[in-house]
């Protein structure tokens, strides 16, 4: 049997700067504004949505607008005192029907519809979308809110549990530091302790991981403006590999612009398709002034084209290490998720696989790390710091060694441990190793990355991780100030 402490440490995770908020919490935690509100200012539940709303659900700003000066109050007094319903005024202002007063409805404003106005108002506002929530009365003019307690009493259940939905929706999007989950049929959100970090990288319980920031997909060590960058550049590797062809083997007219290619004969090029001009293909000069000599400086006539082609050329190699991190980080968030379907949901057996669980989870992130290490080092490699740029290439290849160790030994047998079918003694051996190699891979990938957010500016742990060849590296920068200069 496996002890408690053991079950403990297995099933550890490390302290979370966000929450993960179900649809019930978050209404929980809705209602609890709503009713403080009321409380506090003695109003109806209408009247208290409305101005959460108008204050961004801060119960802090409307303490601050409604009861530090009484002075502020005049501009919102239609609010906290609703104006009495006209009850000589039977007329609807929308059908201009004469209507019993107990037929009659109205806003806090006290403007009078008649319910089957109301109800086709209400409906159509609805299904209009999400713009619901802040309906206002329909008198021309008048800003006066449709409230939750109106939609109650005249909608239809299926319109009710739309609005309620879209209701909830803006609790959320008006919070700065909630958003929704982006992951599809995902109905949580994500509660972020403070939006002042560099750390945007959060894990629903859906599985999905994405940056609370953009809430595109997790991006460490580069910013989210890099991470849109470096997506919009690699949108298509069809396009990739056409844009490689070209820069390779084809060169702009002069003239017009147009692409040509030299596949034989001498270097006396003539745009034949477009503006006909006649071109030297080494030097780009128009024929009649070419010379010889100065196409003998091949270096010096073809400059920006190598230079294009080498920049080129080294966007194809990160890139194809972007994808090949990629790849591998789907086939760890598919070995996850078949050792939860086979755990099942039973509480033993996250005791007893917890290790496992957290390895995986582990060799996630850091492939996700590993994938976009690869864009920081194509930025970094425009630089031109050699120095800087051998120092990266060296920490990301003990990045990589780190991660293939690990997701090798969590690939060993998995399935027949899941299946229960092992010997107790060989399990005990692979879960302490696993266990250790998910710490020191953590704590290698958790330095690394913040080095690299940091600009490398601050890596004093790794001379304790690393090996001899780190050292040898260091010699030969000669200082540290060449390393991170």
């Amino acid at each position: 049997m496996v002890s408690v402490l053991q079950a403990e440490s297995g099933l550890r995770r490390r302290k979370k700067h966000y929450t993960i908020l179900t649809e019930e919490r978050i209404r929980q935690l809705q209602e609890n504004h709503i009713s403080q509100v009321c409380s506090l200012l003695s109003v109806s539940k209408t009247l208290a949505c409305t101005l959460l709303r108008r204050h961004n659900w801060s119960l802090t700003s409307i303490s601050d607008r409604w009861l530090a000066e009484e002075k502020l109050l005049s501009p919102q007094q239609e609010l906290l005192n609703p104006l009495p319903p006209n009850e000589k005024n039977n007329i609807c202002n929308i059908c201009f029907e004469v209507v019993s007063s107990e037929g009659m409805l109205s806003c806090p404003c006290g403007h009078p519809f008649c319910s089957n106005c109301w109800k086709y108002y209400i409906m159509v506002s609805i299904n209009d979308g999400p713009g619901c929530v802040s309906l206002s009365c329909p008198e021309p003019g008048c800003k006066s809110s449709v409230g939750p307690e109106l939609v109650d009493s005249l909608a239809s259940d299926e319109d009710k549990e739309r609005y309620y939905r879209y209701f909830l929706r803006s609790y959320v999007e008006c919070h700065g530091n909630m958003r929704w989950c982006p992951a599809p049929r995902c109905d949580r959100a994500v509660q972020i302790e403070t939006r002042v970090r560099k750390n945007y990288d959060v894990a629903c319980d859906c599985s999905h991981r994405f940056c609370w920031n953009c809430a595109e997909e997790c991006h460490r060590p580069v910013d989210c403006k890099t991470a849109a960058e470096w997506i919009e550049l690699s949108s298509s590797e069809e396009d990739i590999n056409t844009a490689t062809w070209i820069m390779a083997f084809t060169k702009s007219c002069p003239g017009c612009g147009t692409n040509i290619e030299k596949n034989e004969g001498c270097n006396r090029m003539i745009c034949r398709w477009s503006c006909g001009q006649q071109f030297c293909w080494l030097c780009l000069q128009p024929w009649k002034i070419h010379t010889y000599t100065i196409c003998n400086e091949k270096k010096e006539c073809n400059t920006k084209f190598t230079r294009a082609t080498k920049i080129l050329t080294k966007f194809v190699s990160y890139y194809e290490g972007w994808v090949s991190n990629h790849v591998r980080m789907r086939i760890a968030v598919l070995d996850l998720g078949t050792v939860l379907d086979k755990l099942g949901g039973e509480y033993s057996n996250y005791v007893k696989f917890g290790f496992l669980i957290e390895a995986l989870e582990q060799i996630v992130e850091c492939r996700s790390m590993l994938k976009w290490s690869y864009v920081y080092g194509y930025y970094l490699s425009l630089t031109k710091k050699a120095t800087k740029i051998e120092f990266f290439e060296f920490l990301q290849k003990q990045a990589e060694v780190n991660i293939e160790r690990l997701h090798r030994c969590a690939d060993k047998d998995i399935e027949m441990y899941v299946n229960n079918d092992f010997d107790r003694a060989d399990f005990v051996g692979f879960r302490r190793k696993l266990v250790n190699l998910t710490n020191v891979t953590r704590n290698y990938f958790e330095e690394w990355v913040r080095a690299l957010e940091n600009d490398l500016s601050k890596v004093s742990i790794f001379p304790k991780l690393l090996n001899f060849q780190f050292h040898k590296l260091m010699k030969r920068t000669c200082k540290w100030s060449r390393v991170l200069r």
